[in-house]
């Protein structure tokens, strides 16, 4: 496994492959799980080479304390992406990937007019502006994202849309504990009671796919959430949604099978955890 800290290195490595070699990519922030290595084996069975960047963007984060607390663990990283046969690895320094910072903004219309765009001012912005970068350095020819940033997932399909980059988007399962706790670099971050109660994420979001199933409104499943979460003093629950699965605007009837998302963002302790479920 080869890893490089600078654009031009990498460039170097990359440049005599793209003429023979299918590239995939898999963008993280680090502190990765077996939801990240999950990317990793789906894109060496796709592709002839698999690259996968380790950056904290700090464009993307509207909250300092969280940027501060995100975890960043490198080594133990490069351990875990060698078992899984990444092929190469960008760690770049903020400064290598931001020499000025960035003032264009971009504007994903309504996509980033609800839930996560709505209370994380300048996220998606932030998001956008790095996903591009490294699809300009890298020019990969196949991304992996998971499902579990659903919203994310559809803000790059229309950057890529918009932009016009080459490149085919994988949407991937979202990968999930035994116990059901969807799998997040922020779980490190967790005390031990906190891990046991962020189960009633995906309780919660379970019993509203299981109201909707029986035919209930959108409206009375979400209130079912709000009601439950009501009543779990250590939790502040900081929306939930049904939304269309690809645009990400709210619906008021259940579509399509794959077509409706339930989503819900919560505070437990100075954790933030987000999931979902398709419908």
């Amino acid at each position: 496994m080869n890893s490089f800290a600078t654009t031009t290195d990498l460039r170097q490595h990359l440049n005599p492959l793209r003429a023979t070699h299918k590239i995939g990519l898999i963008p993280t922030m680090g502190a990765l799980h077996d939801g990240h290595l999950k990317l990793v084996e789906k894109a060496k069975q796709e592709n002839d080479v698999v690259v996968s960047s380790i950056f904290v963007n700090p464009v993307q984060f509207n909250n300092p304390d969280d940027l501060a607390r995100y975890p960043r663990t490198l080594e133990d990283d490069l351990e875990k992406l060698a078992t899984v046969g990444c092929d190469v690895v960008f760690a770049p320094s903020v400064d290598e990937i931001y020499p000025e910072p960035p003032t264009i903004r971009l504007n994903f219309g309504e996509l980033e007019m609800v839930m996560e765009g709505a209370f994380r001012p300048g996220h998606f912005n932030g998001v956008g502006i790095v996903v591009a970068k490294l699809f300009n350095i890298i020019q990969p020819d196949r991304a992996y994202f998971g499902q579990k940033d659903l919203q994310q997932v559809a803000v790059v399909r229309k950057l890529i849309r918009d932009l016009s980059f080459p490149i085919e988007m994988i949407r991937c399962p979202t990968i999930r504990e035994e116990d059901g706790l969807a799998m997040s670099s922020r779980n490190r971050n967790l005390t031990p009671t906190e891990r046991v109660q962020a189960l009633a994420l995906y309780k919660a979001l379970n019993l509203a796919h299981d109201l909707l199933h029986e035919g209930q409104s959108t409206a009375q499943a979400k209130a079912a959430i709000t009601g439950y979460f009501a009543n779990l003093p250590h939790f502040r629950l900081e929306y939930v949604e049904v939304v269309n699965a690809d645009t990400m605007q709210l619906v008021n009837e259940v579509l399509a099978p794959g077509q409706t998302a339930i989503c819900l963002a919560a505070h437990i302790g100075n954790v933030r955890l987000i999931d979902n479920i398709v419908f």
